[in-house]
C-alpha cells in the first residue's frame, strides 16, 4: 500500500488509535502492572513515534489529489496564528499541571498550591490547543486529500484527547480533581470569561512566550527543508 492515500489512512489510524487505546483504563492498567509506570511509559513513546513516523513518511510518499484551492489572504493565517500555537505548545508542556502526562501524581501528593497556574489559567490543555491551531492553520493552505487526513487525524487526537485527559483524571483522582476542574476549561478563556479564575500572566513570565517564538523562529526557517516551501506566501 506504500505510496497510496490508503497507505495514509491507516497510518493515521493507526497514530490515533495506539494513543487512545493504550491510554484507555482497561488496557493502561494492565500494562503498567506489567511493565511498571515507567516501562509503560516507554512503550507508549515509542509505538508513538514509530506510528507518527510511519505517518510521515506515508504523509510523504501519497499522491497530491486537490480538493480545494486555498485564497492567496488565507496563506497568511498560519505565518499569523503558528506564532500563538509555538507559545502554547511550549507553555504547556513547561507548566506542571494535573493535566500534563504524569501530572496526576502531583494530586496524590497533595496537588499544586494554584490549580490554574500559568497558562492553565486560559486552557487545561495548552499544548493540545497549540497543536489543534497547528493542524487548523495548515489546512486551510493544504486543500489536498493527503492533508487534510493528517491534520483530521491530529485534530480528532487532539480534541478527542483533551475529553479522554479530563475523564481519565475524574476516574483516578476523584475530589482531588475538582479544583481543577472548577477553576480551568478546556475551551480557552472560558473559565476568565465565567469569573472561575483569573488570567496568570505572572505565572506564565516572559521566558515561555519567548521560548514559543523562539521556537516559531526556527520552525519558520526551517520549514523550507521540513515541508518542501517556504513558510512566506509568496
Amino acid at each position: 500500500m506504500a505510496g497510496t492515500i490508503n497507505a495514509l489512512f491507516a497510518a493515521t489510524v493507526a497514530f490515533v488509535a495506539a494513543h487512545f487505546l493504550l491510554s484507555s483504563r482497561p488496557l493502561r492498567g494492565p500494562l503498567v502492572a506489567m511493565l511498571g509506570e515507567g516501562g509503560f511509559r516507554t512503550a507508549y513513546s515509542i509505538v508513538g513515534l514509530a506510528t507518527f513516523g510511519w505517518m510521515v513518511s506515508a504523509f510523504g510518499d501519497a499522491p497530491r489529489v486537490e480538493i480545494w484551492g486555498p485564497s492567496p489572504l488565507l496563506r497568511w493565517f498560519p505565518v499569523l496564528v503558528m506564532p500563538i500555537a509555538c507559545i502554547l505548545v511550549v507553555a504547556g508542556l513547561t507548566t506542571p499541571s494535573l493535566t500534563a502526562m504524569g501530572g496526576e501524581r502531583g494530586a496524590i501528593v497533595g496537588g499544586p498550591q494554584n490549580p490554574a497556574p500559568g497558562i492553565v489559567s486560559i486552557t487545561r490543555h495548552p499544548a493540545l490547543w497549540g497543536f489543534v491551531l497547528w493542524a487548523l492553520s495548515h489546512l486551510t493552505v493544504n486543500g489536498d486529500l493527503a492533508s487534510i487526513i493528517l491534520m483530521g487525524g491530529i485534530l480528532i487526537l487532539c480534541g478527542g484527547g483533551m475529553a479522554h485527559i479530563d475523564l481519565r483524571r475524574e476516574a483516578v483522582l476523584g475530589a482531588a480533581w475538582g479544583p481543577t476542574r472548577m477553576t480551568t476549561s478546556a475551551l480557552p478563556f472560558a473559565a476568565i470569561l465565567s469569573g472561575r479564575t483569573h488570567f496568570d500572566w505572572k505565572g506564565i513570565g516572559w521566558q515561555r512566550p519567548a521560548g514559543g517564538l523562539v521556537l516559531y523562529a526556527v520552525l519558520f526557517l526551517a520549514h523550507p527543508w521540513i515541508a518542501g516551501a517556504s513558510a512566506l506566501p509568496l
